[in-house]
């Protein structure tokens, strides 16, 4: 596995800009640009994550875990397998490992050129992640996928350039026991990016238990498609007026700012009051006031005609879909 993430990076947004030029017969005049940060705690004076400074807790030997942590940790070198995204309430979407295992990246380490800093005892507590099989799952560009050699000469796991750790006090999927340790120590995005809400892209891919990949806007909340409108040969709104106050538009997002949503088709139109509402393969897109938080799918299926919005712009479980 190579580290060419930067090289890709540039190659994909090549490939969406072409793709912007034909689709729905509109035009993407208006979208604005990436609103996603990098956003985390700075790293206070101490050694590899003191949980008495973060926001889990742990005990005392200084690296988040207790101190009868052994290097036969079941955890330590566990294939990575298939990466797969969740969706957290107060961290948006988080990068697992093919078990549902948080990962996690640390502030001491280096991504451009990408570099480990934690070692012996601090890698008993954050077992580095193997890339030897690590795949990328839906939503995961897999160009941000990469590999450091450690100081042991193994390969460990990089993405967007930041080696990738798991926590040795995450015992059950979706745990995030380590976000926040030490000031340091932060849950991964898909992109490599700390995982927050404030971070997530104007649209992104996570996957429901339920439903399988389905988009979100960038408050993690799931987007929507009326089975009553149309995108060819031009996308056409038929959601107005107190349909409107239920199902509120999604409002133009920069194709910079997506990740793990098709390109093609994903642009803005003009509805019939003047304003501007995105699109998923030309089909105009949706949140749902029911929906109280982020991960709440309250509004699929309602009517026989509201459904979530796969990665490509189908209708999860609509009939004959």
């Amino acid at each position: 596995m190579k580290t060419s993430w930067r090289t890709a990076s540039l190659v994909a947004t090549a490939a969406s800009v072409l793709a912007l030029t034909t689709a729905c017969g509109q035009d993407n005049a208006g979208a604005p640009a990436s609103s996603a940060q990098n956003v985390g705690a700075t790293a206070p004076a101490g050694d590899y994550g003191n949980p008495g400074t973060g926001t889990a807790t742990g005990a005392g030997n200084g690296y988040g875990a207790d101190g009868n942590q052994s290097s036969s940790s079941p955890t330590q070198a566990a294939p990575a397998g298939k990466l797969a995204v969740a969706s957290n309430p107060d961290l948006g979407n988080v990068l697992t490992d093919g078990s549902g295992l948080t990962l996690y990246r640390f502030d001491k380490d280096t991504a451009n050129p990408p570099k480990s800093n934690c070692d012996g005892d601090c890698a008993t507590t954050w077992p580095p992640v193997p890339a030897d099989d690590a795949t990328a799952g839906g939503g995961i560009d897999k160009a941000l996928l990469g590999e450091v050699t450690r100081a042991d000469g193994s390969k460990q796991l990089t993405v967007g350039g930041w080696p990738a750790y798991r926590y040795a006090k995450d015992v059950n999927a979706g745990d995030v026991n380590g976000q926040g340790v030490g000031g340091k120590w932060f849950a991964l995005a898909p992109n490599g990016k700390k995982a927050a809400l404030s971070s997530l892209p104007g649209l992104s891919v996570r996957k429901d238990p339920k439903l399988g990949d389905i988009v979100v806007d960038k408050n993690g909340r799931t987007v929507y498609r009326f089975m009553k409108d149309e995108a060819w040969p031009k996308s056409v709104s038929n959601c107005t007026g107190a349909c409107l106050e239920k199902w509120p538009a999604v409002g133009p997002v920069s194709a910079d700012d997506t990740e793990g949503v098709k390109k093609k088709g994903l642009m803005p139109f003009t509805r019939p009051d003047g304003e501007k509402q995105m699109t998923v393969n030309c089909w105009p897109i949706y949140t749902f006031s029911g929906d109280k938080a982020p991960g709440d799918t309250n509004g699929q299926g309602v009517g026989g005609t509201w459904y979530a919005v796969s990665p490509d712009g189908k209708p999860v479980g609509a009939p004959g879909n």
